[in-house]
């Protein structure tokens, strides 16, 4: 676990709120999440998953689902799908390197996809 992850986890340990970082707050979301699922700490599996499903967008999208497949985090994947539901978006994200790694990751989930 790499510095700022740890800081972050341990900053919510002791003061039961999420620690905002000046930038890349999605990605720090993101790695706080799968720790927050390992060490079962569903508190923050929570603030981590609302803040998530509240910043998607169509750079973000392909790696939150990937996330929320591997993990497991339904309400996490269920926001990732109703977003790609309206078809401009989802033919956005479809021209993105994001979709690609996407497919190659989890296959599966175009089935899922509202592709018509």
């Amino acid at each position: 676990m790499k510095a700022p992850i740890f800081k972050a986890m341990l900053h919510f340990i002791y003061r039961d709120c999420l620690l905002e970082p000046e930038q890349d707050s999605i990605f720090l979301a993101e790695h706080l999440l799968a720790v927050a699922d390992r060490y079962g700490l569903d508190r923050l599996r929570l603030l981590c998953e609302d803040k998530l499903c509240n910043s998607i967008d169509i750079e973000n999208v392909t790696t939150i689902l990937v996330l929320a497949e591997q993990h497991n985090f339904s309400q996490l994947k269920g926001a990732c799908l109703k977003f790609l539901a309206r078809p401009e978006v989802l033919l956005a994200v479809v021209t993105t390197v994001g979709f690609k790694d996407l497919i190659k990751t989890c296959p599966w989930i175009l089935k899922e996809l509202p592709i018509q």
